[in-house]
């Protein structure tokens, strides 16, 4: 039987990949007019976004559980 982490730790994975991928593209954007550039702006809401999202998955879960069986 699986477990849960089985199940996240793929999800973080995949969420911190993706999280890398936008910061080298921040990183390498051409330097933008402060706050008149669409996609520089994009890019830091993406960052935040899936950040946001890595918080979420390393959170600890809570399943509640029967105390009583049957």
């Amino acid at each position: 039987m699986k477990r849960l982490d089985d199940y996240l730790c793929p999800a973080r994975d995949a969420v911190e990949d993706a999280r890398q991928q936008v910061l080298r593209e921040i990183v390498d954007y051409p330097r933008p007019i402060s706050g008149c550039d669409a996609q520089f702006n994009h890019l830091l809401d993406l960052r935040r976004r899936l950040e946001t999202a890595l918080a979420v998955l390393e959170r600890s879960v809570f399943v509640p559980t029967s105390r009583h069986p049957g």
